[in-house]
């Protein structure tokens, strides 16, 4: 039976998608994404290990009932094991995708500038 990240990356949301292209040539450089990664008892969207960066793209259900709370806990964990986490919702990845792009990449250069 496929665990919950393999079934997540099975079917992703057409914000995933177009994220995934959208950090093509990042992923073809030095950086390695892994989408619906597991990290501790949460999956994240996208992850680079080696920097230790996080993107969550995030649909109408993280800002709804207790959508936010749970957004805040998953933050903090991820945080706390030394990642930063970028969030996007679905609009900003398909109305503004040169902006979440300039934004990952200057996420990136800070990791850079810190590793070396």
């Amino acid at each position: 039976m496929p665990t919950r990240a393999q079934r997540l990356r099975k079917n992703p949301t057409a914000a995933e998608i177009r994220l995934w292209r959208l950090i093509a040539p990042l992923r073809l450089g030095s950086y390695h994404f892994r989408k619906q990664a597991p990290i501790g008892p949460y999956i994240a969207d996208f992850a680079c290990h080696h920097a230790k960066l996080i993107i969550e793209i995030d649909g109408e259900s993280h800002f709804l009932g207790a959508g936010p709370q749970r957004d805040a806990a998953r933050t903090s964990f991820r945080q706390a094991e030394g990642y930063r986490v970028l969030r996007f919702t679905n609009l900003d990845v398909h109305d503004n995708p040169d902006g979440v792009y300039a934004s990952v990449l200057a996420a990136l250069a800070t990791d850079t500038a810190h590793a070396r």
